[in-house]
């Protein structure tokens, strides 16, 4: 059974609960918390994209 790896699961939560906050954004009518969420969920997955070409080998 592999290790889990710490990093990349909390980058994959952080994520998911951003396209969460977009959601709520959404039902809320709210645009800056739409524009706000979407940025933290692009900035995070790039971070975990770049944290996954970091530790390939």
């Amino acid at each position: 059974m592999k290790r889990i790896e710490l990093v990349p699961l909390l980058l994959s939560i952080v994520a998911v609960a951003a396209l969460m906050a977009v959601g709520v954004s959404i039902a809320e009518q709210s645009a800056i918390g739409i524009a706000a969420s979407t940025l933290i969920f692009i900035a995070v997955m790039g971070v975990g994209f770049a944290h996954k070409k970091r530790t390939r080998r």
